[in-house]
């Protein structure tokens, strides 16, 4: 019986970090990292409420049982209620870059000393500590098999860490050959990571043991997308692909130019396009088959946040200081917003509201007043 109840409760802890419609547990929504939701947004959204922290922050907002949570320049890890009002704050000694995110009870992050915290996240009391070697940029991500789970996080010690949940004490780890800044991608039994040495490597979550590699040859700065079994993603000169992870053969790419800029934003999957954003300044939308470009959509600055689909709309961010809504058939623009500052985390979307991290530190919710 004891185990039969482990399983239902791991079962249920799967449907939390995959992203439902009440939470936002992790980066970009799903540990797929696709960014897909099946709700849909507003057709106008208005700003519901705004809070200023006063800090600079690089982080995206998660959101569980109505908190939202995101870290700061100052090492700040801040909760935030569903209408606007501080919760509480836990000081860590170095800046948090990336989303946090949120497994059970805890809320797990990363800091720029290289250390990965997991705090309680009602009252936002230690729990546990570990220590890689060097910078953490990129957020967690958790894999679960039956009644085993890990938290994995890539490291500029060039290491890919895995940690147990419930204690922080290390797993398993994975040595590469230059810094891990993205996040990892987990779907279908498989993590899929790119780094700074040029390769997208998969690995086996309950292991550890790395079964195989592609060589890309150039930096990926960023995290994959996965759906089915392929993975989509940019580079640091701006190419696109799409790798299929069975085969480990390079499905299509599309090669950046010399007004490409680099690929820092993860793309986001829909059943037959994905969007992906550039520092050139576009957001494109490619078919997923072949890579044809269907469209794209000039902003007035870089673009380094990662896009959110509905079936029919995209939300992405700008560092323009816009916040946009665009047709994701035809890539027209329904809805825009100015924030005065520039934007380059993800949008967090939960019950037809969506929330945006600014970089000068104010939090905002939009949804239908």
């Amino acid at each position: 019986m004891r185990f039969i109840l482990a399983g239902i409760l791991y079962f249920f802890l799967f449907i939390s970090v995959s992203g439902q419609s009440t939470d936002w547990p992790l980066f970009r929504g799903k540990s797929d990292l696709s960014g897909k939701i099946e709700s849909e947004l507003p057709a106008s959204p208005k700003l519901l409420w705004s809070l200023a922290t006063h800090t600079t922050t690089k982080s995206s907002p998660v959101i569980s049982n109505g908190t939202i949570y995101f870290g700061n320049d100052k090492g700040y890890l801040v909760a935030v209620s569903s209408t606007g009002n501080l919760k509480w704050e836990y000081k860590s000694e170095s800046s948090i870059d990336a989303a946090p995110m949120i497994f059970h009870d805890k809320i797990i992050f990363g800091t720029s000393d290289g250390i990965l915290t997991a705090v309680d996240k009602l009252s936002g009391k230690l729990i546990w500590k570990y220590t890689t070697e060097n910078q953490i940029a990129g957020s967690a991500n958790v894999w679960i098999s039956g009644n085993k789970a890990g938290i994995v996080i890539g490291s500029y010690d060039y290491y890919l860490h895995c940690v147990d949940p419930e204690t922080g004490k290390p797993l398993w780890k994975v040595e590469t050959e230059n810094y891990i800044n993205g996040t990892p991608a987990i779907l279908n039994g498989k993590i899929i990571f790119g780094g700074c040495d040029g390769m997208l490597r998969i690995v086996d979550p309950l292991t550890g043991k790395q079964n195989d590699t592609v060589d890309i040859g150039v930096y990926i700065a960023s995290s994959p997308a996965l759906s089915h079994d392929l993975a989509f993603f940019g580079d640091y000169d701006g190419t696109k692909y799409c790798v299929n992870i069975v085969t480990k053969k390079i499905v299509w790419k599309i090669p950046g130019n010399e007004e490409s800029g680099s690929i820092l934003a993860i793309p986001a999957i829909g059943n037959n396009s994905i969007i992906i954003g550039s520092e050139d300044k576009f957001l494109y939308c490619y078919n997923t088959s072949d890579g044809k470009l269907e469209w794209k959509f000039r902003t007035n600055g870089k673009i380094d946040g990662s896009a959110v689909l509905t079936s029919s709309k995209v939300l992405f961010t700008g560092m323009d200081g816009y916040i946009y809504i665009l047709g994701l058939s035809d890539g027209k623009k329904l809805w825009s917003f100015n924030a005065g500052t520039p934007v380059s985390s993800s949008p967090a979307v939960v019950d037809g509201k969506f929330y945006i991290l600014t970089e000068d530190g104010r939090l905002m919710a939009f949804g239908e007043k």
